[in-house]
């Protein structure tokens, strides 16, 4: 079976030189081959790939965004089956043959995803790591799941071809892996969760830099939603007490503003900040055994991660519903 490896970059070339190199090292004996799409680059990227990775198909198309350059190098890829990362990402030596295998013992399978892993000291990065293992372990309970990142994710290339892959009318690149799998698990595709399938990343290591990228994903997370109105009330890979936090964050913010007003809103605000608290102790609980200094500190952060998913919900609902439909139609 050959397998396609497709990796769209733009501007990468200083960070895809580790991902090449971790692919070319893998331990898979099967037949594979590694293609990267250049999403437009304005650098070095090409030249970087050319002269160190010559045995890599190299494409080359206008700047249109991530979906797109996948969607272009699963048109042209050779394998029944696709494999996805992102430039930025290492692969672990046995990431093929992980991610390949499940395809091998069940033939129904079309989808899988594997797992982040990271090797930051960083507060925030370390926090981000963690977030990720609270979600991985809700996808844990489930056999078949309805959420693949592409990050580490992989598709059978007649069913990503069939369904046109990635949904390119979304205006950035953000959530559109996730609406794919909805539509995917919408017809009744299975799809599976391999936590053995491991790239390690570089997440955000600053406070900034984590509140960016929380309201970008929870803004655009809505015309995902729009498009698979079923997926409102869940899915395989959200936690429900992030949504019972993200209600609870902003109105304890504004309770706390209140009560400098208002006895009833001070006490309003403590009991709120009582229950805020309560929906956090299960996640530090797991904290301590995984990262122990950085236990404590996970109240704080789970708080301060409700704000911008607040407001991202609250902007992307509102662009949602103003948007015209012609802009984002339903693939």
């Amino acid at each position: 079976m050959l397998v396609s490896i497709i990796i769209p970059t733009y501007n990468g070339a200083k960070r895809i030189g580790k991902c090449l190199t971790a692919l070319s090292q893998q331990y898979y004996q099967g037949e594979f081959e590694i293609i990267v799409v250049d999403d437009g680059s304005t650098d070095d990227t090409q030249e970087e790939i050319i002269k160190n990775y010559p045995q890599i198909s190299l494409i080359q198309q206008k700047n249109a965004g991530p979906a797109a350059a996948r969607n272009h190098g699963a048109q042209v890829a050779k394998g029944e089956i696709l494999l996805m990362t992102d430039d930025d990402c290492v692969p672990m030596p046995d990431w093929i043959s992980q991610m390949v295998q499940p395809f091998l013992d069940d033939f129904e399978l079309v989808g899988i995803k594997g797992v982040y892993r990271t090797h930051q000291r960083e507060l925030t990065a370390r926090f981000v790591q963690l977030e990720y293992e609270d979600k991985y372990d809700v996808m844990a309970k489930y056999t078949n799941i309805d959420f693949i990142d592409t990050y580490s994710a992989g598709y059978r290339r007649d069913i990503f071809l069939k369904y046109d892959g990635f949904d390119t009318t979304f205006p950035v690149a953000c959530t559109e892996d996730q609406e794919l799998s909805f539509r995917l698990g919408r017809d009744g595709h299975k799809m599976k969760f391999i936590p053995q399938a491991i790239v390690y990343h570089t997440h955000p290591n600053s406070v900034l830099s984590y509140i960016k990228k929380k309201y970008k994903f929870a803004f655009w997370k809505m015309l995902a939603l729009k498009k698979n109105p079923e997926k409102l009330t869940g899915d395989t890979h959200t936690p429900q007490t992030m949504k019972v936090q993200l209600l609870l964050g902003p109105s304890l913010l504004g309770t706390l503003a209140a009560g400098l007003f208002s006895p009833l809103a001070l006490t309003a605000c403590c009991c709120l900040a009582l229950l805020f608290f309560v929906t956090t102790i299960p996640f530090a609980i797991k904290s301590f055994r995984k990262d122990t200094w950085l236990a404590p500190l996970t109240p704080f952060f789970l708080l301060i991660r409700s704000l911008p998913q607040f407001v991202g919900v609250v902007a992307g609902t509102v662009w949602v519903a103003r948007a015209k439909p012609s802009r984002f139609p339903k693939p």
